[in-house]
């Protein structure tokens, strides 16, 4: 099986492009969703190390948000909680997906929680700063001060960009980055 591991900037449109491979994709910010709202151990865990904010299940994003913002080093309590969940799901996505030619990684701190293995290609999804912001601030959820937070959290761009195998111009046009997708497959397969 290859792995094929996407990397970028928050709002980059990494998991649009993953999806665009035809491969099944293990969305890490996906999992983190169900997590909140159906695993009741991570909740208790959560519950555990910051009462203060999480005090009720299914988990909201609200109080993560909240957590967070109040003191960034929560964010790193809750990381240490999620992700280590994040990884038993995606033991279970690569064992059955095991008999797949591609599977396609779409975690956004892959490289920052050493989830990648050598051999896995690495692709960088990169977009203009201005569109990116133009397209986040569009989120209902958008939150300034948190998207830096997160960002403070991740390895440099350059650093992302230079260790990868590949790189995708998202012009978020849906069409540039179809032929990249069909170059890289091209050259991988």
């Amino acid at each position: 099986m290859i792995r094929i591991a996407i990397l970028g900037e928050i709002g980059s449109g990494k998991s649009f492009i993953a999806k665009n491979f035809g491969y099944p994709v293990f969305n890490a910010d996906e999992e983190v969703s169900k997590i909140y709202k159906k695993n009741k151990k991570v909740y208790k865990k959560l519950k555990k190390i910051l009462p203060k904010y999480f005090n009720s299940f299914p988990i909201k994003k609200t109080n993560v948000l909240n957590a967070i913002l109040d003191n960034k080093n929560n964010l790193k309590k809750i990381i240490k909680i999620i992700h280590f969940q994040v990884r038993l799901e995606m033991k279970i996505f690569l064992n059955k997906n095991r008999h797949k030619k591609i599977v396609i990684l779409d975690i956004p701190l892959l490289l920052e929680n050493k989830i990648n293995k050598k051999k896995d290609y690495l692709i960088f999804i990169q977009a203009q700063k201005s569109k990116i912001l133009k397209r986040l601030k569009k989120r209902k959820n958008y939150n300034g001060k948190l998207y830096n937070i997160l960002r403070k959290s991740q390895i440099s761009i350059n650093i992302k960009k230079k260790k990868s195998d590949f790189i995708i111009r998202n012009n978020f046009d849906n069409i540039s980055f179809k032929k990249d997708i069909r170059y890289i497959l091209k050259k991988i397969l």
